[in-house]
């Protein structure tokens, strides 16, 4: 039998890279979106606890689970997970617990735990920037899985077998009171980009930040660490003083009166988010969110060039006017505005709406194909339920949408333009719950509402007990859409059901996963042969499945 060259076996064993998930939104501009059908939603394929603490962390937490977990990394048919172990004491003491990254395979339709690559990374001290636990978060690149370790270094793994090849620390020397900021990104070339920032060691969030800067890590281990204020030319200083909110004891409603000016405190360093990615553009553009480390008031969406040099830097604030008299009623109650207030203007300081870039968050810039950027912002006076930001990619403001908290958007190329995936929630009475599909305008094309009002569980058995009481909906826990090739959005939600939502916004599959419960948003990935992996509890699961053919009849 002749045999076929070598380049052409490779091709044929090694899966599509455009097929893969990587890192967060499976790819550099972080769309959410693969060329492959996923598999319908038929069965639970694997079902492995990578969190064993989630009891724990349930209970110190009034039975809410308030952990961010990374996106599952696929590669062939190599999953690769964060695994935690070590020992849960309380919510204030993320430390006692360890990370690592665990290399999973499919083997005779098992995914089987193949190895354990430990890291000793530790998140920021907690009672500080964050709330909820922070995440830990690997990627794929060069052939090589890099998961984030202590000192703001990153650690190199093989991905066959999980040794460690080498630690790649941009840094002069080893410093324990630097922390990985966020979440690693790659480009299409490799190069791997992520956020540091340093703490003091006695006095972590009493003090300003010690440094902060964006890494670089190129192919061949070689790194650059460019101090984040260089990018932020048009920042304040860190010892300016800043616009800050009114204290509690202002005279409610507010602003306490039409003309009152809102106190100021010092702006502190800026640095980059916890928890967010850095989006690289096609024209190799890195996009990164970041903060004044003690007024996060002070936001800011940075454009680097790919030598880091600043590109540009737009500030996040004053940049919109939906606040009073628009979302916001006039009248006497401490939900509404000072009579008077100046049409549209955030009460909370009598000023236009800023944009925040909050650490409990996981939101990471999207870069459209047209080149502009997402990002999805916090804000407090409507309803905690932030805007999705608009950028050109030139650094003009386009455009917002009122819902932006905690989404990495998923992006849906067709007939000649896109559509932007979002989760949409409303917090406050009348609670509702959308998946919503925008246009490249941000003007909606539709949305699905969950209605669901059962809370279930499974049992050791596999037996699925409910019980009625949710009458206006789940909450959608997830943080990043995965949409295959045919538009199909792929969502988790507090009901614990993965959906399946198709385009015009009518679910066509879901399967519940184990516990209805208030959650951290998690991500969901497919794979290259159309598996999904969805994450609830603590559990990491595969979806998937074939219906079979049904034969023609010959008469």
């Amino acid at each position: 039998m002749r045999r076929l060259p070598l380049i052409l076996l490779l091709l044929l064993i090694v899966p599509r890279a455009d097929a893969q998930w990587p890192q967060i939104g499976a790819n550099p501009s972080h769309s959410g979106h693969v060329p492959v059908a996923a598999q319908p939603l038929l069965q639970l394929m694997s079902d492995i606890v990578y969190d064993p603490f989630v009891e724990q962390e349930q209970a110190a937490s009034f039975g809410d689970l308030l952990v961010h977990y990374q996106v599952p990394l696929i590669d062939g048919d190599g999953v690769y997970m964060e695994f935690k172990s070590g020992a849960f004491v309380t919510p204030e003491h993320w430390e006692t617990q360890d990370w690592s990254i665990h290399g999973l395979r499919w083997q005779d339709g098992t995914l089987a735990d193949r190895w354990t690559a430990p890291s000793d990374w530790k998140p920021v001290p907690a009672n500080g920037a964050a709330f909820f636990e922070p995440v830990f978060h690997a990627v794929l690149a060069n052939g090589f899985l890099y998961m984030p370790a202590a000192g703001g270094t990153l650690m190199q793994i093989d991905r066959i077998d999980g040794h460690l090849v080498k630690r790649i620390n941009p840094f002069p020397s080893f410093d324990p009171n630097i922390y990985v900021s966020g979440v690693p990104a790659a480009d299409a070339a490799g190069n791997i980009y992520y956020g540091a920032f340093g703490l003091d060691a006695a006095d972590p969030w009493g003090k300003d930040i010690t440094g902060a800067w964006l890494v670089k890590v190129q192919p061949d281990g070689s790194t650059r660490a460019i101090p984040f204020a260089t990018l932020v030319p048009n920042a304040p200083r860190a010892t300016d003083q800043c616009t800050y909110f009114f204290s509690g004891s202002a005279p409610h409603p507010l602003p306490p009166s039409p003309s009152a000016v809102a106190p100021t405190i010092p702006c502190g360093s800026v640095r980059p988010g916890i928890n967010a990615a850095p989006a690289i553009a096609a024209d190799g553009t890195i996009y990164v969110a970041g903060l004044a480390n003690l007024n996060p008031l002070w936001s800011y969406l940075v454009a680097v060039n790919p030598d880091l040099t600043p590109k540009w830097s737009a500030s996040l604030r004053n940049r919109f006017h939906d606040g009073c008299g628009v979302l916001i009623p006039y009248g006497t109650s401490s939900g509404s505005c000072r009579a008077g207030a100046a049409l549209g203007v955030d009460p909370n300081d009598n000023q236009p709406g800023s944009g925040i870039v909050n650490d409990d968050s996981t939101s990471s810039p999207v870069v459209l194909p047209d080149g502009s950027v997402l990002y999805g912002t916090y804000t407090i006076y409507n309803g905690e339920r932030g805007h999705l930001t608009h950028f050109s990619s030139s650094g003009a403001f386009v455009a917002s949408y009122d819902f932006g908290w905690d989404i990495t958007p998923a992006v849906w190329e067709h007939d000649g333009t896109w559509s932007i995936v979002i989760k949409e929630n409303f917090y406050e009475a009348p609670q509702k719950y959308f998946i919503t599909q925008l246009d490249a305008n941000l003007q909606r094309e539709w949305q699905f509402r969950s209605t669901n009002t059962q809370a279930c569980g499974r049992a050791p058995d596999g037996h699925v007990f409910c019980v009625d009481e949710q009458p206006n909906g789940f909450e959608w826990c997830v943080n990043a859409p995965a949409i295959d090739s045919r538009g199909v959005v792929y969502v988790n939600s507090e009901d614990g059901n993965l959906y399946a939502i198709g385009q015009t916004g009518i679910v066509q599959e879901k399967i519940f996963l184990q516990l209805a419960l208030g959650a951290g948003y998690t991500p969901v990935s497919i794979g290259p042969d159309g598996k999904i992996y969805a994450q609830n509890a603590g559990h990491l699961f595969a979806v998937g499945g074939s219906r079979p053919r049904v034969r023609a009849v010959r008469h």
